[in-house]
């Protein structure tokens, strides 16, 4: 979403857009060449059937986050391939990883959901 904010700057104003930051202004203008790479890495990201449902049982989690131990078995892959997938939407910010023992959690980065989002409003 993109919102606006000023800010004194000594006698001037300054606008300051906010948006997602892969393209502050969705598609609604031509984008740039590193803001274009940067968009379809992030879609690359989700274009995944396996990915789609790794976001999407981890959304729908108790706690907004699941234990990589409790995602395979509702995918059907094996425990390599999940870990494939699940570092592959680590890096592109969708997901954040935190070690707990010898298990590794996932929770969602709601921020970087709403910046895909954003491209298609």
């Amino acid at each position: 979403m993109t919102t606006s904010q000023s800010a004194d700057t000594g006698g001037s104003v300054l606008t300051v857009v906010a948006g997602p930051a892969c393209c502050p202004s969705g598609l609604s203008a031509p984008l740039e060449r590193p803001e274009a790479d940067e968009l379809a890495h992030l879609l690359k990201a989700v274009a995944d059937p396996a990915r789609l449902q790794l976001l999407s049982l981890i959304r729908a989690s108790e706690r907004g986050e699941a234990c990589a131990c409790d995602l395979t078995e509702p995918l059907g892959l094996s425990q390599p391939t999940v870990s494939h997938h699940l570092k592959i939407l680590t890096e592109a910010g969708l997901l954040t990883r935190e070690r707990r023992g010898t298990w590794a959690w996932f929770s969602l980065v709601p921020e970087r959901l709403d910046e895909i989002a954003a491209v298609f409003r």
